[in-house]
């Protein structure tokens, strides 16, 4: 079986979407906490993706007053939700072939 192992970013930020909607820079903050600080990621290489996968249906955003300046807030919609799921199993199946690949076991 072949597995996709790009798309890491996409996974990640829709994951960190899964736990509701966020604006661009609490998604950072998400997913430096969920990674235990392992991905410190730049607002100039999330922001582009994030639009990206609005345009590609996997999320949705609003403006949003509440803070002291509007803010684009995101969310998962179905499409996203599915995206989800689907990935992160690619993404494991590739990470066990990895570790398999480097241990030398099959």
């Amino acid at each position: 079986m072949r597995v996709d192992h790009r798309g890491h970013l996409d996974l990640l930020l829709l994951t960190a979407l899964e736990a509701g909607p966020a604006h661009g820079y609490a998604v950072i903050e998400r997913i430096r906490h969920l990674s235990q600080g392992v991905f410190d990621l730049a607002e100039g290489t999330v922001y582009p993706a994030l639009h990206r996968l609005e345009g590609e249906g996997m999320l949705q955003s609003r403006w949003s007053d509440e803070a002291p300046r509007p803010r684009r807030v995101y969310s998962l919609t179905r499409r996203g939700r599915a995206a989800v799921g689907e990935r992160t199993e690619s993404w494991l199946r590739f990470a066990r072939g990895m570790a398999a690949a480097l241990e030398g076991t099959t």
